[in-house]
Order: C-alpha cells, then sequence, then structure tokens
C-alpha cells in the first residue's frame, strides 16, 4: 500500500488552519501523508466529535459529561461537520500545489472507542447497549464510506483507514466508570470486541480495497486480538515496548510473521529539550526485531516510522522536527546507515 521506507504519522496537529497542517503533512511525509486532524479547535474537532460527524442518522450534542445521543443536529453536531469539511478542503487546497499523494490515510474512532466515549440519552455509555453498539458502528461504516469517496475524488489518491482505539484496553478490563462514578462498565469479552472490530475492519476494507491500521497507544495493547480481527497493520508506540512480557513480544512477533505491518511510535511527540540522533530514535525498533529474531531488513518492508502519538501539543517547530525525523528514519531503515 506504500513504499518501503515511507513513514506516516498518527493524526493530530497543533494549531487551526487547515489548509497549512495539510501543507506540513504533504510536505514532509511526501510518500504516505494523512488527513490532519486539529483537537485544538475545540468541540468537535477532537476524535469523538470528528467521529461523530461522520454517522449517518446518527447525531450528538455536547453535555457537561461529553458528547450524548440526540434526536436530531445540533449547533454541536454540524460544527462537528463543519469542521471536518474544512480539513478536507484544505487537504484539497494544499494537493493542488503539492501533487497528488501515492496514498493517503484518514482516521476515526474505532466502534469500541466511539461505544465507550458517547452516552445514550439516559447518560449511560453506548457501550452498555449491545444494539446502540451495532447501529453506531454500521452508522459510521456508512459515513466512512461517503468520506472515502469524498477523499478519493478530491485528491485522486486510493485512502487507508485508520481506526482509532485508544480505549480497547479499558473496555476489555471493564475499567470504565458508570455515570454515578461508584461502578464500572462490565468488561466486554475478548471474542465480542474482536468480532465487532472484524465486522468494522472488514467493512473499511471494503469500501478503500487497501489493508486498515488500527491503532492503540496502550502500553500493552492487545496485538493478537487485533491481528485476529484481521488488522493489516497495527499502530503502537514503540517506546513503550521496554520490558514488555514475553507473550506480548511473541503476539507481535506471530503478527510480524503473518504479514501485519507495525506503524512504530519511535520519534517524540513533544520536543524533549535535547538534540537526539536517528541511531537513538531507531534503537527500540533495531532492539525489537534483533529481539525477536527478525532480519532488520524487516523494518523497511513491514515498519513504518511515526510519532509515538498524536503531535496536538507540540509547538510548531517540533512538528515539523519530528515529521522530519520520521522521514528520515523510514530511508535509514531502508538504507541503514553503516554505523547501525
Amino acid at each position: 500500500m506504500w513504499a518501503a521506507g515511507a513513514a506516516t504519522g498518527i493524526g493530530s496537529l497543533p494549531g487551526t488552519d487547515a489548509r497549512e497542517a495539510a501543507e506540513v503533512v504533504l510536505g514532509e511525509l511526501p510518500q504516505f501523508p494523512y488527513l490532519p486532524e486539529l483537537p485544538g479547535r475545540g468541540v468537535g474537532a477532537d476524535l469523538l466529535g470528528r467521529s461523530a460527524a461522520l454517522l449517518v442518522d446518527l447525531a450528538v450534542e455536547v453535555v457537561p459529561t461529553g458528547y450524548r445521543v440526540t434526536a436530531r443536529p445540533g449547533h454541536h453536531h454540524r460544527r462537528a461537520t463543519d469542521l471536518l469539511r474544512w480539513d478536507v478542503d484544505g487537504l484539497d487546497e494544499a494537493v493542488e500545489n503539492a501533487g497528488r499523494p501515492p496514498v493517503l490515510k484518514t482516521q476515526v474512532a474505532g466502534p469500541w472507542t466511539l461505544a465507550a466515549g458517547i452516552e445514550l440519552a439516559s447518560g449511560h455509555r453506548v457501550l452498555t447497549d449491545r444494539g446502540a453498539i451495532r447501529e453506531f458502528s454500521e452508522s459510521l461504516l456508512e459515513g466512512l464510506r461517503a468520506h472515502v469517496a469524498e477523499l478519493t475524488a478530491r485528491t485522486g489518491a486510493p485512502v487507508l483507514v485508520q481506526f482509532d482505539e485508544p480505549s480497547l484496553p479499558p473496555v476489555l478490563a471493564g475499567a470504565l466508570s458508570t455515570p454515578s462514578g461508584y461502578g464500572t462498565v462490565p468488561s466486554v469479552p475478548a471474542p465480542e470486541a474482536r468480532d465487532l472490530l472484524a465486522t468494522m475492519i472488514e467493512g473499511a476494507g471494503a469500501i478503500t480495497g487497501q489493508p486498515v491500521v488500527v491503532h492503540c497507544c496502550a502500553a500493552r495493547p492487545p496485538i493478537a486480538l487485533l491481528r485476529a480481527a484481521g488488522a493489516g497493520a497495527i499502530a503502537l508506540d514503540a517506546t513503550l515496548l521496554a520490558g514488555a512480557p514475553s507473550a506480548l513480544l511473541d503476539d507481535l512477533g506471530e503478527a510480524w510473521d503473518s504479514g501485519v505491518a507495525f506503524l512504530l511510535g519511535l520519534v517524540p511527540s513533544a520536543d524533549p529539550g535535547k538534540p537526539v540522533t536517528l541511531r537513538e530514535i531507531a534503537e527500540p525498533a533495531l532492539g525489537l526485531v534483533d529481539r525477536l529474531g527478525f532480519p532488520r531488513a524487516l523494518l523497511a518492508e513491514l515498519g513504518v516510522p511515526t510519532t509515538t502519538c498524536g503531535l496536538a501539543g507540540a509547538t510548531g517547530e517540533w512538528v515539523r522536527r519530528a515529521l522530519e525525523l520520521s522521514r528520515d528514519l523510514g530511508k535509514a531503515f531502508l538504507e541503514p546507515p553503516e554505523a547501525w
């Protein structure tokens, strides 16, 4: 789907100018750019609001506790829809100057994160109602179909979908609070979580004709579950794998061995305050393949450097530097320096 040695980003950037953000991404990551997210704009621009803007025949509003289902689209929902439209417009304008990218990634909340983060009218999470979970997932896929079609028409590039699932680990662990705050929502069995993800991944893959990325930035992401659900690529923070249990590393090795690609979060998402070298940044990835017994050439084939997470909290200066380091690291994976 992407060229060997390509690099990409997770999704978010600081600022409020959609065109400027798209120009930065297209300029720094020409082989594997993405539609930027700008959560700094507030309500409707964050992961949940942006994803809710894609829903078909479902709407949300903002209440003191977050996003809640509402009978019809109001100000908050329309704002989210407008922000997403402006993002696509900004990307379209940037592509006119930069030229058609070889591939384009777009990010959306995964089904479990969406269900965990949006409330029903009762105040309980969508997660507590299996029928509502299915309804939201089907609605999201329908909206994603139109979104991908528009991106393809605007840019002329094949589109790849990334499902962001930061809430999946607490969903599996039963660690999400109830409205009262005194209890927790029962855990979702792993087979049930896998099956819904598999349905969404299959649906998104049918829409794009491309493999689907699932991003989970937890220290111990459920790699085996994501692989079983059909993820073509898994995005994670590779700097958190130091000291990981052997079972997790075995799962990662089996996924890699089966052809699953990994978007490896290696570049700091915020300015570390000191100079960093490519060798230092690459160390977690080099150590990982060495420990698993794979040739380092695998990093160019099935490894894509990214920042450790989104860049929404970074300075504009560090954004460019971080994306530049990601790009240079991809080149180094393809043609390793002699010192490595």
